[in-house]
């Protein structure tokens, strides 16, 4: 009899449950479309209404939005590397930012000494290993140094959130005044090959490829993020460890290695 009682019950839970997602699931996708008919329509309809255009250039109202989620990509991607340390590994790392711009420095670095160049070069003459190779061996430096960073001074610190958020600052302050000392501090672009460097029009107005290039980067980073967090092994055993760290080890599980995987991607992200 308990058992019926139990299943009946679990029943009307999952029930309740899928009640609930759909119900969320039906509100954002109104929102969505609310969303999506309001720019549309000042965008592309209200021009032809008695009240006028909302949008006296409806084309360079789109392309600054198209600008505006290139921009936004940027920051998703350097934010992702941070809401996995912090978010989810919670894990205090104000040095994040340093190893964003340290992996654009080295980027520019590596680049002018494969070219052989000491000013910006001419985008007629960079092939594609002369872009990607520099922005992955920036990525590579910048995740080896985060990995030092969380064996050598936050593993130690595990939980206290002050000592983290002091040591990361110092971290932060080192590599900003060595960057200034080393690069200028001069923001310098990495020149892309003119392969990428294209048009193409949308709804009347240019787009660069590689800002799309940009965009769809960061729509792969957050699909993969989610794929590795919500349908792998090792996403799973990064959340378990954090919530239960002595239930994880007891299971056998080295959750300082897997702490360490996810900080270098984490800094990877960054760079």
């Amino acid at each position: 009899m308990t058992t019926i009682v139990v299943g009946a019950v679990n029943a009307l839970l999952g029930r309740r449950r899928r009640a609930v997602r759909w119900q969320r699931s039906v509100s954002r996708l109104l929102i969505a479309a609310a969303i999506a008919f309001v720019l549309v329509w000042i965008i592309f309809l209200a021009s032809n209404t008695s009240a006028g255009s909302a949008v006296s250039a409806p084309s360079e109202f789109l392309k600054s939005i198209l600008n505006a989620l290139t921009i936004s990509g940027i920051y998703f991607i350097v934010a992702s590397g941070f809401t996995l340390v912090f978010g989810l590994m919670r894990t205090v790392q104000m040095a994040h930012g340093s190893l964003f711009l340290l992996a654009g420095y080295f980027a520019l670095e590596y680049q002018l000494d494969f070219l052989g160049v000491t000013g910006t070069p001419d985008r007629n003459i960079v092939g594609w290993g002369d872009w990607w190779l520099p922005l992955v061996i920036g990525v590579v430096i910048v995740s080896g140094l985060g990995l030092f960073i969380q064996q050598v001074f936050l593993r130690w610190n595990q939980g206290q959130d002050l000592r983290q958020a002091l040591i990361t600052i110092a971290i932060s302050i080192v590599l900003g005044d060595q960057m200034i000392q080393h690069f200028g501090g001069v923001a310098e672009p990495i020149t892309l090959t003119h392969q990428i460097h294209g048009y193409v029009n949308f709804a009347g107005i240019r787009y660069g490829i590689h800002q799309l290039f940009v965009i769809g980067m960061a729509l792969g980073v957050g699909g993969g993020l989610w794929l590795l967090l919500k349908k792998t092994r090792t996403g799973m055993v990064i959340r378990a460890g954090v919530d239960d760290t002595p239930m994880v080890q007891a299971l056998g599980i080295n959750v300082q290695k897997v702490f360490a995987v996810a900080f270098v991607l984490g800094s990877a992200l960054a760079g």
